[in-house]
């Protein structure tokens, strides 16, 4: 292909990837999204506050971009399947494989960290600001600064809980070593950390500890996966020596 019938295509993909979201986003929007806001504000409700908004539009426009992050999921078989589509022909086969195995894996791991952000940390975080660190005021909070807090919150753990499957891939790669990371363990606990307190959206240590913790120890069990490749990388060129 020129490369004019590459840009062609790559046009083709965002279109069709761009009408997809559009799409259910508006299902999104029409079908659900009273549950959909029930559910994000679940947790303030559990603790009895009252969400407010102060302009007349408010409600309305934060209701679309929630319908929005949720149509980004509705819509992800559509739009990675247009990028495979573009990015395969151009990939050998070995690289495929890869391609194949990850990306479910990749997936899976996105949704069990924001799952677990919304169920586990999130609940803590808020109830800490709200009733601890808040204690003796009262709460006023807009519709919009909740749920763009949910979002900030939420979604860099769908992130963070790419690490096993980043460091399984290096290291059957050939670019990590399980002694490597081993030895990094310290620095890697100082970036964490530092991570932390770049991805959440408050600036207090509890906040920051919450999504640390959770990655130290993806980090320790990056280090036994990475190890378990290795052996069987370095078993199955064994054999294929002997053979």
């Amino acid at each position: 292909m020129t490369l004019t019938e590459h840009l062609a295509e790559l046009r083709r993909v965002i279109i069709i990837s761009a009408l997809a979201l559009i799409a259910a986003t508006a299902i999104t929007y029409f079908g659900f999204r009273d549950r959909l806001m029930a559910f994000l504000t679940r947790p303030m409700q559990e603790m009895g506050y009252q969400l407010i908004f102060i302009t007349p539009w408010e409600a309305f426009f934060t209701t679309i971009k929630a319908c929005f992050y949720a149509a980004i999921f509705l819509a992800f078989p559509i739009i990675i399947w247009q990028v495979w589509s573009f990015i395969l022909p151009a990939l050998h086969r070995h690289e495929r494989r890869y391609l194949y195995i990850f990306t479910p894996f990749s997936i899976i791991l996105f949704l069990l960290g924001t799952t677990f952000s919304y169920y586990v940390v999130f609940p803590l975080a808020i109830r800490f600001l709200l009733v601890v660190a808040g204690s003796g005021f009262q709460p006023m909070i807009t519709v919009s600064r909740y749920i763009s807090f949910v979002i900030t919150f939420v979604l860099p753990f769908g992130l963070v809980f790419q690490l096993p499957l980043v460091v399984m891939l290096l290291t059957r790669l050939g670019l990590i070593t399980p002694r490597f990371l081993a030895r990094k363990r310290k620095f890697a606990i100082l970036i964490i950390f530092i991570l932390a307190a770049v991805l959440t959206p408050t600036p207090d240590v509890i906040s920051q500890l919450l999504m640390g913790l959770p990655m130290v120890i993806l980090y320790e069990v990056s280090i036994w996966l990475s190890y378990l490749v290795q052996a069987r990388h370095q078993a199955k060129a064994a054999e294929e020596g002997r053979t």
